[in-house]
């Protein structure tokens, strides 16, 4: 289960790379907008915001998501929904998805079926984490491999993707017919560290890699998963000048479908 108040507590953080992907989608006047993964809303409240004539959906799994999402962001319509299962209506001009096919196996196939779905034109803009190699998320399969947690834990885990790089990515959506934009960005985060308070970085992951951990044990079996983790963090983090650095890579792309050889991104 999603919680949107655990997800936003670094949502300055999570929100930058959004607005870095939108500035690469110079769309003037899309008939519907529509925003795949929009979680606790706030980042579609933008997309209603620069295109304010333009008919903004956004879709999302979590029915907490979605009920935090109706409080936040007027002017926009929101549902429950699997993106697996999501088609474009035949206005679709622009679409986003923002740190969501990560937890899509089988998301290559989407996007290609998307770019041929999409009507001419359109701009597909994509934003995922290309993290799973970084130390934190070592730790986490490293603790999750322990005797008290591999049978229950470790199945549960993200398997990094087979090429989750933007030459990758630019590679599979220009197959498809598009124009491609792509980019990698590693950000730097310095994350608050203060005394009395968890390890920033097991916060963090607390709004994403561990949220299917916590769901699979009981209280007991969190607390001790939790702890044993916040170990590792904190020697692969230490604390310098009060904050934590927190490397984080990112991997963008903005395609767009079906465009003319004289047209450019």
């Amino acid at each position: 289960m999603w919680d949107p108040t655990t997800y936003l507590r670094y949502g300055d953080e999570r929100s930058r790379p959004f607005h870095d992907l939108l500035a690469r989608v110079p769309a003037e006047r899309p008939r519907a907008v529509v925003d795949l993964g929009c979680g606790p809303g706030n980042l579609t409240a933008i997309l209603a915001a620069q295109w304010p004539d333009s008919r903004v959906t956004g879709l999302d799994s979590s029915p907490e998501m979605i009920a935090q999402a109706t409080t936040t962001a007027t002017g926009v319509s929101f549902a429950v929904g699997d993106v697996r299962h999501w088609h474009p209506e035949p206005d679709v001009d622009v679409v986003v998805s923002n740190a969501v096919l990560q937890w899509v196996p089988g998301h290559r196939e989407l996007l290609t079926r998307w770019a041929r779905e999409l009507p001419a034109g359109a701009w597909l803009a994509v934003q995922v984490p290309g993290n799973f190699d970084a130390p934190s998320h070592r730790a986490l399969r490293e603790v999750a491999g322990r005797p008290a947690w591999r049978a229950d834990v470790a199945p549960l885990l993200r398997r990094p993707p087979a090429d989750d790089t933007a030459v990758g990515y630019a590679d599979l959506l220009t197959g498809a017919g598009c124009a491609v934009d792509a980019w990698e960005t590693t950000y730097v985060h310095l994350l608050p560290a203060r005394a009395e308070a968890d390890h920033p970085v097991l916060s963090w992951l607390e709004g994403t890699a561990l949220r299917p951990v916590r769901a699979a044990l009981d209280a007991t079996g969190w607390a001790d998963f939790r702890a044993e983790l916040g170990v590792r963090l904190a020697e692969a983090y230490p604390v310098r000048h009060g904050q934590v650095p927190f490397p984080f890579r990112r991997v963008f792309f903005v395609a767009r479908t079906a465009a003319r050889a004289e047209e450019n991104l």
